[in-house]
């Protein structure tokens, strides 16, 4: 293997209940790349009419979602509120910070036909400053992502500043992401500046300093290394990272700290919540929401019967 690559992740397949993922972060050997502690490739998933994804209510902090689609919609609620599509070339932005749930769902127009989904989504951990902050959600229309195009490389800024252009979306602590897609084969220069980068195949194939990577596999690079990517035509690929955070990182289901104690904390609020049935919680139900997922191991609690 090449000296520049620090570390070759083959994904774990995860069955989310109707649809698969492959999860290459947080990984044994390496917990983070820059902010980024979670990595996601979404399907691709066909769903036959009637069926879609169902991803109930659940609980983060201390992080924020990112979703980014190449193919298909997803419905996101979150109890700031929001509720609208996500579809191709978009981005949802949550940040949790002190305490957000949200759910994922296909639309019932969308379901009624059938559909395929097809997507990354990653979490990034808040810095040190921001781990409290309120929670927000943006979308960022596609429209809006800088576009470019590289040696044939079709190019898409979801954060950061690379290649000379800088994307919309805000985040405390320096990241990069960015997709990009082929048509021919291209040999794509990696973004300057960055110190922590780690590019993954979602289809095609790519080689690095000698290395081949296929479909699924996810190359974390040595520390502000130079050099250049081949990327076979048909290929889509995936570069991310960023700055390291300075603390440790905690990750525990859906909770995300620099602190084990505020992990205990978040599980606490959670299962209270579920016991109040959102009501004077610390976390609310989103709207058009009446379930949940449980903390794993705990009981699932049924909605009060309403008295007549």
């Amino acid at each position: 293997m090449s000296e520049l690559i620090d570390l070759v992740i083959a994904p774990k397949t995860k069955d989310l209940g109707g649809f698969h993922v492959r999860r290459l972060l947080p990984y044994h050997k390496r917990r983070m790349v820059g902010p980024f502690i979670f990595f996601d490739h979404i399907g691709p998933a066909e769903f036959e009419p009637g069926n879609g994804i169902n991803v109930r209510p659940h609980p983060h902090i201390g992080l924020a979602t990112v979703t980014y689609l190449f193919e298909g919609e997803i419905l996101h609620r979150d109890t700031e509120g929001n509720e609208l599509p996500i579809t191709p070339g978009a981005v949802n932005w949550m940040t949790a910070g002190r305490g957000i749930s949200h759910s994922e769902r296909t639309r019932d127009e969308v379901r009624a036909s059938g559909s395929r989904l097809h997507g990354i989504q990653t979490w990034v951990a808040l810095p040190l400053s921001h781990e409290e902050t309120e929670p927000g959600f943006i979308h960022h229309p596609a429209d809006t992502l800088p576009t470019f195009e590289i040696d044939r490389a079709k190019g898409r800024l979801i954060a950061g500043s690379g290649y000379g252009y800088t994307s919309p979306v805000e985040f405390p602590h320096p990241i990069f992401y960015a997709t990009f897609e082929t048509e021919s084969a291209s040999a794509l220069p990696l973004p300057d500046g960055v110190e922590e980068l780690c590019f993954y195949v979602a289809t095609g194939q790519a080689t690095f300093d000698g290395t081949s990577f296929s479909e699924g596999e996810m190359a974390v690079l040595k520390s502000n290394v130079d050099g250049a990517i081949s990327i076979a035509a048909g290929t889509r690929l995936v570069i991310a990272g960023g700055a390291p955070i300075p603390e440790p990182r905690f990750i525990e289901w859906n909770f995300v700290s620099s602190s084990k104690e505020r992990i205990e904390k978040a599980k606490a609020d959670w299962r209270l919540s579920a016991e109040r049935w959102w009501t004077d919680a610390p976390f609310a139900m989103p709207p058009n929401e009446n379930e949940y997922i449980p903390l794993p191991g705990d009981p699932q609690i049924d909605p009060p019967q309403s008295s007549s």
